[in-house]
């Protein structure tokens, strides 16, 4: 593009050399070589560049009165002036570095006469003409340098929106698999501690007991390993497999609830209304508010005797409850927990317009009431 930015100066300039009744070539010559070799650095030093010129183009219009090229210079290095430095800026500096070239035409400059025509604009009326043309000439090239600089500025901003956005869909990302693996790996060893804790406990009493309570671990052990898989499948593969999808559904929550009363929850549960719909990201989101709430119950409570689960659907009012209380003691001890959960099932209902309140209840116990709205997804 430099080489391209000098042959187009230097052709500009070649009409002097064609017409054969100027003088002065020799200088003329060297003050064309002088302005392609500070052309060439009108990126690094663009105002010093312009500054230059500036001062060449009055050399060359005193010297060479007739020269076809004043004032072209300047065109490029204010160009570059535009696209390196802002738009009001740029347009006072053309004003600056034009004002001497257009002075120097008005009042000093003389029209060359065998240009004049007896029927055409006077000689002053020329000059003012020329100082016009040289004035827009070079506020049309610090235009076009300003609208470029705008287009540049237009996409590094779109560059950077781009960043933005993969870093925050990185995150969210990183944040739901923290959720799924958080919600997995929990309720898994929580169940399988207290597993083991009862096989403990019975084996010497009870050895039939204690080998199937030994049996549930060991199940609980492989459904964790397959759910681990499952998620993890998710990151290996974007094909969008549902059998890779870790997305239970109402068996999925039979057994979830045979495998917490195995731990000793003393669980019932009551489901008002229809089945859940048959929406996945829905089932995958009560299954994971039911798991932890459950999950909480068996790490948190003590004295617990009764343990009750409500799943309401109510269809026509919009509206999926799931309500989880029991009436033990609960720990409050902040360092026995990350309080992810909580924050995740939050996070899950808010999917579908939904929230979730989770807190001592008003006779004692710890209730988690969550309110789904699935209609507001597919809104």
């Amino acid at each position: 593009m430099d080489v391209v930015v000098v042959l187009v100066y230097l052709l500009a300039g070649s009409g002097t050399f064609l017409n054969g009744r100027t003088a002065n070539l020799g200088a003329h010559l060297v003050v064309l070589a002088a302005s392609c070799v500070v052309l060439m650095f009108r990126r690094d030093r663009p105002l010093s560049v312009l500054a230059i010129l500036a001062v060449f183009e009055i050399i060359n219009i005193i010297l060479v009165p007739t020269s076809g090229n004043i004032g072209a210079s300047l065109w490029f290095a204010l160009y570059a002036v535009a696209v390196a430095y802002r738009g009001v800026f740029s347009f006072s500096v053309a004003a600056a570095a034009s004002l001497p070239l257009v002075l120097y035409t008005l009042f000093v400059y003389q029209f060359p006469r065998e240009f004049l025509r007896v029927d055409g604009p006077t000689a002053f009326e020329s000059n003012v003409i020329t100082g016009i043309v040289m004035l827009l000439s070079n506020v049309i090239a610090t235009g076009v340098g300003v609208s470029v600089r705008r287009g540049r500025e237009h996409e590094a901003e779109l560059r950077q929106w781009a960043v933005r956005n993969a870093q925050l869909a990185s995150i969210a990302e990183r944040n739901r698999i923290a959720r799924e693996m958080h919600d997995v790996v929990a309720h898994s060893l929580t169940v399988m501690v207290a597993l083991s804790d009862g096989a403990a406990v019975v084996v010497r009493r009870n050895p039939e007991k204690a080998g199937d309570v030994l049996a549930q671990l060991s199940q609980t052990g492989r459904n964790a390993l397959a759910d681990m898989r499952r998620v993890l499948g998710v990151l290996r593969d974007d094909s969008g497999a549902d059998s890779r999808s870790p997305q239970p559904d109402d068996t999925d929550l039979a057994a979830l609830f045979e495998g917490f009363r195995q731990a000793g929850l003393p669980l019932s549960v009551t489901q008002a209304g229809p089945l859940l719909p048959k929406d996945p990201a829905l089932q995958l989101t009560v299954y994971r508010i039911v798991q932890e709430s459950l999950t909480n119950v068996l790490r948190y409570g003590t004295s617990i005797s009764r343990v009750q689960v409500r799943i309401d659907n109510d269809p026509a009012a919009g509206v999926l409850k799931v309500v989880v209380a029991d009436d033990g003691r609960g720990s409050l001890d902040a360092s026995m927990g990350t309080g992810q959960g909580i924050v995740g099932m939050r996070e899950r209902a808010r999917i579908y317009a939904g929230t979730v309140d989770a807190g001592p209840a008003p006779h004692g116990g710890w209730t988690v009431d969550a309110v789904l709205h699935p209609a507001a997804a597919r809104d």
